[in-house]
C-alpha cells in the first residue's frame, strides 16, 4: 500500500513539474510577444537583460542560499573563457528570438524553432566532422520542408523577422553543441543550474552597453511609462522572474524524467504554444501553415528516434 502510495505521489509530482515547466515555457513567449508586439514595449535587449539579471538573482540565491544543488567552481581562467563565449552565444539567440516576436506570430515562431535538430546536426558536422546514421540526415528533411511550407502559407510573414528567428534557432543549436564541446572534460562540466549561474551575470555584461548603444534612453521610457501605467512595472519584473523559473523547470524535468522524455514533452510543448497563442492573439493562420508546421513536428519526432536507434546500435 505504502508502495503504491510513493509511486502515486511522484507521478503527480512529476506531473506538477511538467506542468510548471509547460506554463514557465509558454508564458514567457506569450508575455514576450504581448510586451513587444502588442504593448508596444519595443526594447528586446532591454527585456532580455532583464530575464539574464533576475536569473543571475535567482541562480545564486538558488544555489548558495537553498542549497537545491552543490556549487561548481570555475576552475581556470580558460574555462571562464569558454563558458563566456557560450554566454554571448546565448545572448545572440535570446535576442534574436526576442526581436523576431515583434514581427512573427507566436504560432509561425515556434514553427521555425522546431528547426534546432537540423541546425545541431549541421553544427555537430561542421565543428567536431561527427556523422550521423544516413537515417538521422534523412528526417531533417520533413523538419525543414515543414518550415519552408509553413513560411509559404503564413499570413503574417515578414521576411526580417524570418531571418532574425532563423538566426536565433541556428545560435540556440550551436550553443548545445559548443556547449558539448567546450565543458566536455570531467573537470570543467557544470550542470544546468551552475552555468546559468555563471552565464547569466556574463550576460548582463554583454547586453548593458547594447541596450544602451542600441536602445537609446530605454530606461528613461521605461520609467515615463511606468508613470502612466504601472502596469509596465510588474510584467517586466513578472516575466523576468518566469524567464528563471523556465530554466529551473527545465532541470528538475531533466533530473525527475530522462532525456527521450524531455524530448518527446519538448515537441509536444511547442504544438500547445502555437494552439495557445493562436486563441490568445487571434493571428490569421492558413491550413498550408498549419500542416507545415505539423509536418516539421513529425520530422523532429523522426528525428528523435533516428538518433536514439543510432546510438542504440552504436553501444550494442
Amino acid at each position: 500500500m505504502s508502495v503504491m502510495k510513493s509511486y502515486s505521489s511522484g507521478r503527480f509530482f512529476t506531473i506538477g513539474l511538467v506542468t510548471a515547466w509547460y506554463s514557465s515555457n509558454i508564458g514567457v513567449l506569450l508575455l514576450n510577444k504581448y510586451l513587444l508586439s502588442n504593448y508596444g514595449f519595443k526594447y528586446p535587449i532591454f527585456l532580455t537583460m532583464c530575464h539574464m539579471t533576475a536569473c543571475s538573482l535567482f541562480s545564486y540565491i538558488a544555489i548558495a542560499w537553498m542549497k537545491m544543488v552543490p556549487m561548481q567552481t570555475i576552475r581556470s581562467s580558460v574555462q571562464l573563457m569558454k563558458i563566456s563565449a557560450l554566454s554571448l552565444v546565448f545572448c545572440a539567440s535570446v535576442v534574436s528570438g526576442n526581436i523576431s516576436l515583434r514581427y512573427l506570430p507566436v504560432s509561425f515562431n515556434q514553427a521555425i524553432g522546431a528547426t534546432t535538430p537540423f541546425f545541431t546536426a549541421v553544427f555537430a558536422y561542421l565543428m567536431t566532422l561527427k556523422r550521423e546514421a544516413w537515417l538521422t540526415y534523412v528526417t531533417l528533411i520533413p523538419v525543414v520542408t515543414g518550415v519552408v511550407i509553413a513560411s509559404g502559407g503564413e499570413p503574417s510573414f515578414h521576411l526580417f523577422g524570418f531571418i532574425v528567428c532563423v538566426a536565433a534557432t541556428a545560435a540556440r543549436a550551436l550553443k548545445s553543441v559548443l556547449q558539448g564541446i567546450l565543458l566536455s572534460s570531467e573537470g570543467e562540466k557544470l550542470n544546468s543550474m551552475n552555468l546559468l549561474l555563471y552565464m547569466a551575470p556574463i550576460a548582463v555584461v554583454f547586453l548593458l552597453p547594447a541596450t544602451l548603444f542600441m536602445e537609446e534612453n530605454v530606461v528613461g521610457i521605461t520609467l515615463a511609462l511606468a508613470r502612466d501605467d504601472i502596469n509596465i512595472v510588474w510584467l517586466l519584473l513578472f516575466n523576468s522572474a518566469l524567464a528563471y523559473f523556465v530554466n529551473l523547470t527545465n532541470f528538475l524535468v531533466t533530473k525527475h524524467t530522462s532525456a527521450l522524455t524531455l524530448q518527446v514533452l519538448g515537441n509536444a510543448k511547442g504544438a500547445v504554444a502555437v494552439v495557445i497563442s493562436i486563441l490568445i492573439f487571434r493571428n490569421p493562420v492558413s491550413v498550408t501553415g498549419m500542416l507545415g508546421y505539423t509536418l516539421t513536428v513529425i520530422g523532429v519526432i523522426l528525428y528523435s528516434e533516428a538518433k536514439k536507434r543510432s546510438k542504440r546500435e552504436s553501444n550494442l
